[in-house]
């Protein structure tokens, strides 16, 4: 191992050509910046100046060894800057569903790191009963969820109207069976679709099985069936409401957060600010 305190005397010696020189610039000794050069010939097993030439100059050993002692100083001066800036020290776990990472809510999230340079913020996207398992298990600091009602421990909450869609430029009817868009096991949305269908005793088979929300819009988008929608998310995309079904109960978007100080707490304000005023399709 190279000793960097040891590194810093050879190089202010080659670079002043002077062992008083490099004292002054270290502002030690002359005898001890001499004492540390020894030292490191010692290690390395290389005689790295010559001690008799005025001004004093590096071996051939020395000049190798120059560059090197060089970089690694700058390293350690670059390692020691990053370990005194704070900024991205300080995570905040942030876990909600596709639909509600929109604009408005990234906004919200650029705006908390520009004002707290500590902050980094890590967002999952997810079903909701996983994000809820995931924030209840430590893992998540910050949770939006959909559910069909919300906890006592609950920040906030806002009804989620949901209704059926259909493709924006169908045509045509929907035959017996009808054909289904659907989440992925588990979801909230797929479970209230089936349980509805089932109750007006309708015939039905999965058509097409979105792996995220994105995915399901598009599959409602061109037709390849009839999905259960929260009414918000479907602002500006090619679908319309299906009414042969009839009506769906609303859920509710819920606000959880394990800390509301600090950075926190203006961070989770925001975010109920936006979710208050999602706009209406």
């Amino acid at each position: 191992m190279l000793d960097p305190r040891l590194l810093a005397a050879f190089v202010e010696i080659v670079d002043t050509g002077s062992f008083t020189a490099a004292a002054d610039r270290l502002h030690l000794t002359q005898s001890t910046v001499s004492q540390q050069l020894a030292r490191l010939e010692s290690s390395v097993g290389q005689q790295l100046v010559h001690r008799n030439a005025r001004p004093v100059q590096a071996t051939v050993p020395g000049e190798r060894l120059a560059g090197y002692a060089r970089r690694i100083l700058a390293l350690e001066r670059e390692a020691q800057a990053m370990l005194g800036d704070p900024a991205g020290t300080q995570s905040i776990r942030i876990g909600l569903p596709e639909d509600l990472v929109t604009a408005q809510m990234a906004t919200v999230f650029r705006a908390c790191t520009h004002m707290h340079r500590s902050v980094r913020l890590d967002i999952t996207t997810g079903l909701s009963r996983n994000l809820t398992d995931r924030y209840r298990g430590g893992e998540l600091d910050i949770v939006v969820v959909k559910e069909s009602a919300a906890s006592a421990d609950c920040h906030a909450s806002f009804p989620e109207a949901l209704a059926w869609y259909e493709s924006a430029d169908n045509g045509q009817s929907w035959s017996d069976p009808i054909a289904l868009v659907t989440f992925p096991p588990g979801g909230l949305y797929r479970e209230a679709m089936f349980d509805r269908i089932e109750r007006e005793r309708r015939k039905w088979y999965v058509a097409f099985s979105g792996s995220s929300f994105q995915s399901v819009l598009v599959g409602v988008e061109t037709g390849l069936g009839l999905s259960v929608l929260p009414v918000k998310a479907t602002t500006g995309r090619r679908v319309r409401q299906y009414a042969p079904l009839g009506n769906m109960a609303a859920m509710v978007v819920s606000l959880y957060a394990w800390d509301k100080s600090g950075p926190a707490a203006e961070l989770i304000n925001q975010m109920t600010e936006v979710l208050a005023h999602r706009p209406e399709p």
